[in-house]
């Protein structure tokens, strides 16, 4: 499960959406909401190396618990989303185990409205109508606008993202705007901060920067430190991301009214936030 970003506009969620060939990964757990699909035949899958395999064609991870997955038969999609968003807390209502497989109805709705070869605008109609087809429509408060922008243009170079300096910047006081902040994104400050580094140390590790160039430029303290943040996040590591090829595309996951705050950038790392790699022997991709 690695991910690439596509260069493009600058723009930024609380999920991530990838597909490609199949994969096995080995015992692993995010702090993510995963979503699982074959996008023909069947995975499967298990709460790791004592639990029992459960085939499906589509199945939900619950964050931070421990899973392994096979789905070494075909093409897959896989939805990361974060435990704290709104899309996130949606999603954990549905589950009440650990690992809850999906209809067979469901995946084949889905199936249809995925067919391959997928492209970018037809798993962005897809996640619209099925994963956001429910979410309320939010006026994004002037403030968190404001905020939005400081933190797109300011990660790379600004070293101050303090509850006081963005309450500064938001005309709020702190309590406030993590309140107004949380309503208008569907995430809190922080982790929506964190996802921002995320993406911006993916992007650059596929543009061929060092693991510690990229972990410095996305604010991270050190290589280790954001080693450590990819594993628990994503299930995978930056060197994993940053020696293997695109195979495939994948599609940012953005609510609606975020889409009309996220201005152009030229030299912005991605447009897409990932994509499955090329196809490696059949082996596991992700280390316990």
């Amino acid at each position: 499960m690695l991910l690439h970003s596509i260069p493009g506009s600058l723009v930024w969620p609380a999920a991530m959406v990838v597909w490609g060939p199949g994969f096995i990964s080995g015992s692993h757990r995010h702090h993510c909401v995963q979503l699982v699909m074959a996008l023909q035949g069947a995975l499967r899958v298990r709460r790791g190396p004592a639990g029992e395999w459960k085939s499906c064609g589509a199945a939900l991870v619950r964050p931070d618990a421990f899973h392994e997955v096979d789905a070494s038969d075909g093409p897959v999609l896989i939805g990361f989303v974060d435990a704290e968003s709104e899309l996130g807390a949606a999603l954990r209502e549905r589950m009440r185990r650990d690992i809850v497989p999906l209809g067979a109805r469901q995946v084949a709705r889905w199936r249809a409205a995925l067919k391959p070869p997928l492209s970018e605008a037809q798993v962005e109609r897809w996640v619209k109508s099925e994963l956001l087809h429910r979410r309320r429509t939010v006026r994004i408060h002037p403030g968190v606008k404001r905020v939005l922008e400081y933190l797109r243009e300011s990660l790379p170079v600004a070293e101050d993202f303090s509850l006081g300096k963005l309450a500064g910047i938001s005309g709020l006081s702190r309590s406030r705007l993590m309140h107004v902040f949380t309503d208008s994104v569907g995430v809190p400050i922080r982790p929506y901060l964190l996802w921002l580094r995320l993406q911006r140390a993916a992007c650059d590790l596929m543009a061929g920067a060092s693991v510690t160039a990229a972990a410095q430029n996305a604010g991270f303290s050190d290589a280790a430190h954001l080693t450590r943040t990819f594993r628990r996040m994503l299930g995978t590591t930056p060197s994993d991301l940053a020696l293997r090829r695109p195979a495939s595309r994948g599609v940012s996951l953005r609510s609606a009214e975020l889409e009309a705050t996220q201005p152009s950038h030229p030299d912005a790392c991605s447009r897409s936030l990932a994509s499955m790699m090329e196809k490696p022997p059949i082996t596991s991709l992700v280390s316990a």
